[in-house]
């Protein structure tokens, strides 16, 4: 895969090898037996950290390298999403979604206590937002979290919870004031906080090697100090780390879509029909055409909405286009992928056949497709 100069350095470069032979070294001998028993070692998460991987675009003084650069991160996304699995993926970055607002608006204390330990790999980190009544409309969640000295009281249920079961620290979204988007506060919670307790882990159609929780909060006692940010002023926050998180999906999507692409290929060029590679009949060669052009235009156009956050530009109508955009090209890739592969496309054996599961859940998670499409039409004026 070639990467356009303009986006990529001699320092991305070294990233994407390095990750790479971690990837290769660490994670593909072992990940079809992963995905079989629906979790990774923990172990791995120390291993990341041990490499620099869980740092990247992390500062410095908490063990990060790369602060700020959007294509690090975006290259260590490519390459361990050569693992052929979204859900260790998924599993392993939980610390992505749940660990920006603790950098950028927990107290010093909270921060540099967490921080390190969770770059490290030694603490496993996640977001908890969604709740059982709804997941698209975060300004009306429910979990209320009540002011009781220099403590809050948390009661309510969050679920779909990524890492949810092995996480260390939540960074959980929660009631504070009235109804609305305005009265919604974050608050850090630790495994162990009496009255927090995490349900049963869900069975998933993909993402199988990540563990998926429900959690729930009954008088859970936090201290005042675990504000991330303030009070009431959550949903801005949540907001603002979405951005991030449709970058990494309309990634994964991408490369969801090359993957497919990759095997796809290398079945038309080894699979033999009618004395000849099933790759020089036209009807497959056209169609392979199709899926390379539809995945350098999405990937194109994914690289340039990484470029616009990098320069500290607004993109949020443009990620928005970019997740449905990747979203809608990986799914149809790897429909293309297990149709081209036929009956051995179907077989459990087979990359494509978790690749096509895996997608899934990528044009719902993170904003779903018609959320992605509200947010468009309002950025449009309408």
């Amino acid at each position: 895969m070639a990467a356009p100069q303009s986006y990529f350095d001699e320092s991305h470069q070294l990233v994407r090898d390095s990750v790479r032979r971690f990837v290769e070294r660490e994670i593909q001998p072992h990940i079809d037996d992963w995905e079989e028993a629906e979790e990774f070692p923990r172990e791995l998460y120390l291993k990341a950290g041990a490499a620099g991987i869980l740092g990247i675009g992390y500062p410095e003084q908490f063990g990060g390298s790369h602060e700020g650069d959007v294509f690090a991160k975006v290259v260590a996304s490519e390459e361990l999403m050569r693992s052929g699995s979204g859900g260790l993926v998924a599993g392993l970055g939980s610390l992505d979604i749940g660990l920006p607002p603790i950098v950028k608006w927990a107290k010093p204390a909270v921060r540099e206590r967490v921080v390190p330990q969770v770059l490290a790999g030694e603490k496993i980190m996640a977001l908890a937002v969604t709740e059982p009544s709804g997941g698209s409309d975060v300004a009306n969640l429910r979990t209320r979290a009540v002011r009781d000295g220099d403590h809050y009281r948390i009661n309510g249920s969050k679920t779909f919870i990524t890492s949810g079961v092995r996480a260390d620290y939540y960074t959980v979204a929660v009631r504070t004031g009235g109804e609305g988007f305005g009265g919604v506060s974050l608050l850090l919670v630790e495994k162990g906080t009496p009255g927090f307790s995490v349900g049963r882990k869900l069975k998933k159609m993909g993402w199988w090697a990540s563990d998926t929780a429900e959690l729930f909060f009954d008088d859970c006692k936090v201290p005042v100090e675990n504000l991330i940010g303030v009070e009431n002023a959550g949903f801005a926050c949540i907001m603002a780390n979405f951005q991030s998180e449709r970058l990494s999906l309309a990634i994964m999507a991408n490369m969801t879509a090359q993957l497919a692409l990759e095997e796809s290929l290398k079945w038309a060029r080894e699979r033999q029909a009618f004395g000849k590679p099933v790759g020089k009949f036209q009807v497959l060669k056209h169609r392979l055409a199709e899926m390379a052009t539809q995945l350098e235009v999405s990937r194109e156009f994914t690289y340039r909405q990484a470029a616009q956050m990098a320069a500290g530009r607004s993109v949020i109508k443009e990620i928005s286009m970019a997740k449905n955009f990747a979203t809608d090209i990986a799914a149809r890739l790897t429909y293309d992928a297990v149709q081209i592969m036929g009956g051995m496309g179907y077989m459990r054996e087979s990359l494509v056949e978790r690749l096509y599961r895996d997608n899934r859940i990528l044009s719902i998670g993170g904003g779903t497709r018609e959320i992605m499409n509200e947010i468009i039409a309002k950025q449009m004026g309408l």
